[in-house]
């Protein structure tokens, strides 16, 4: 009994690992956004 709920634990954390943040496709570096005094201009 003890395997078992070891094994089912080890599961949802792969799954957990797995799912990550949600994020799909590639990975980037994200841009940097123009500062304030641009953005008015």
């Amino acid at each position: 009994m003890k395997r078992l709920l070891t094994a089912c634990i080890a599961l949802v954390a792969v799954s957990a690992l797995l799912t990550g943040c949600g994020q799909k496709g590639p990975l980037y570096l994200p841009e940097d956004s123009p500062s304030a005094a641009e953005q008015s201009e």
